[in-house]
């Protein structure tokens, strides 16, 4: 005999999982530590290294990877309520990436690494808050032409990856 039971609509279901929350901070944070764990490695002379085709310190590379992760954080979870993000484009990026290695040119190794190890923690915490349905949530994104993106292909393109993009640029410059 087969029994139907009606769903209490009293009852919340329960959270998602946020498996793969918990898997992009992950990846987030392995990303940030290899990173920190090749430039603690680096002599003064390796982080005053200017990287081909980009023509930033190796220092001030990895102290931007660092300051950057609260606003990619920040516009993946504008993603993830349902709204749009607006306003921002590669020009905007371009510019405060210049912008920033004015600022930063005699950034030290010291004060670089602890930062990067700061905000990649708060980035890896605030991913891990995201439930699954915010993840897929989407929305136009002026970065990408107004384009639906997800909150999760923004966290993937952005702060999950960003690490492991300028770690491979940095590799290639000193030849490790």
């Amino acid at each position: 005999m087969t029994s139907v039971v009606a769903a209490d609509p009293t009852v919340k279901p329960a959270r998602s999982s946020r498996l793969r929350a918990n898997a992009l901070a992950d990846r987030l944070e392995q990303g940030a530590r290899m990173l920190a764990d090749v430039a603690g490695a680096l002599t003064e002379a390796e982080w005053q290294t200017r990287i081909p085709k980009d023509g930033r310190k190796v220092g001030v590379v990895v102290h931007h990877v660092a300051t950057v992760y609260p606003l990619e954080i920040q516009l993946a979870q504008v993603l993830a309520s349902g709204q749009p993000v607006k306003g921002v484009t590669m020009d905007d990026i371009h510019a405060g990436n210049a912008a920033h290695a004015l600022e930063q040119h005699a950034v030290t190794k010291e004060a670089a690494l602890e930062l990067l190890r700061r905000n990649s923690a708060a980035a890896a915490a605030a991913i891990r808050a995201l439930s699954d349905e915010e993840l897929e949530r989407a929305a136009p994104a002026s970065l990408y032409s107004n384009a639906p993106i997800t909150c999760q292909f923004m966290l993937e393109d952005h702060a999950v990856r960003h690490s492991y993009h300028h770690l491979a640029r940095i590799r290639a410059a000193l030849n490790r």
